[in-house]
């Protein structure tokens, strides 16, 4: 047997995370949990589980954890978890604040438990060999629209989806961010609905990254460019096109497209596998610390918005 794994809320998210690990190797779903009683026994129903009335029924056996509750209830739930000894995955963004982020990332280190954060597009196919293929960005420009759901509207859109963005933009440039320029507004929500932010990093590679949660269609596209080399990925479609200038003796550059051939996959799944895999290497690909260093610079992009209204 694997694992033994719990899933705490069962709602939009956090449901497919007890499909997946019902099905995963190296795992085994231990129970799930949820405040809704009749959303939690037909998921645990569905899966061969049983549903549990709060973190302290799960079994003792229970090892680790996927915190999937609204975000105003991550730092509670998932110190509750690592107080246990037990491994976590939270779903972003890592907690409601920095400061709480920053509490939970502090004891699992001193813990000794793994803290993942579910930066689920860091583990999209097409993003992944895009990734890999960059080197020095020079200029990132990201359009992620949603269409309006009635979920997720306790956060931001900032929070909701640009973080995604910002969690790669940090992923693509290690050199840190030392400009931020911000414009936002509500529109459907008493939240803002759609942002736009304009990063400046050390390296001077300039990130341009635009969230809409009220749009009419959904748009998943990030272009990267660097010197002599384009990316553009589509990561709904996970396909990805890279285009590089390339220079033949004693004659003109021209253009060429590099081959790329991306074996789709579901991203949540591949989270799943790497926090499986994390429990015993201990280092999962997006760690507390990448969720709280993204989370730091969404709070400098909501800065940056509220200075700019005032």
């Amino acid at each position: 047997m694997g694992t033994k794994i719990a899933v705490i809320g069962v709602g939009h998210l956090g449901r497919h995370h007890a499909r997946i690990l019902a099905s995963l190797p190296g795992a085994e779903l231990a129970g799930v949990v949820d405040r809704d009683s009749r959303r939690a026994s037909e998921i645990a129903s569905l899966h061969g589980t049983i549903a549990y009335p709060d973190v302290g029924s799960l079994p003792p056996q229970t090892r680790a954890a996927v915190v999937a509750v609204p975000t105003e209830f991550h730092h509670q739930v998932a110190m509750d978890c690592i107080d246990r000894g037990w491994d976590v995955l939270v779903e972003k963004p890592l907690a409601a604040s920095v400061v709480q982020a920053r509490e939970m990332v502090s004891q699992a280190t001193q813990r000794g438990r793994v803290l993942q954060t579910g930066h689920t597009e860091r583990y999209n196919p097409a993003v992944r060999q895009a990734l890999s293929r960059v080197t020095r960005p020079r200029f990132i420009e990201v359009h992620r629209l949603g269409t309006f759901a009635p979920r997720s509207l306790d956060v931001d859109v900032i929070l909701d989806l640009m973080i995604h963005d910002l969690d790669i933009a940090l992923s693509l440039d290690s050199s840190g961010v030392e400009s931020v320029a911000a414009v936002g507004v509500n529109v459907l929500t008493d939240k803002m609905d759609i942002a736009n932010a304009r990063l400046g990093f050390r390296s001077g590679c300039v990130a341009n990254l635009t969230a809409s949660r009220i749009s009419t269609d959904r748009v998943r596209k990030i272009r990267i460019f660097q010197s002599e080399s384009y990316l553009s990925i589509d990561s709904a479609m996970q396909d990805l096109v890279h285009y590089r200038l390339e220079r033949e003796d004693g004659g003109a550059a021209r253009i060429v497209q590099v081959p790329s051939v991306v074996e789709k996959d579901e991203p949540l799944r591949a989270e799943l596998m790497d926090f499986v895999q994390a429990l015993s290497s201990r280092r999962p690909l997006v760690s507390g610390e990448d969720g709280l260093a993204a989370l730091e610079l969404a709070e400098k992009v909501v800065l940056a918005i509220v200075k700019g209204g005032s």
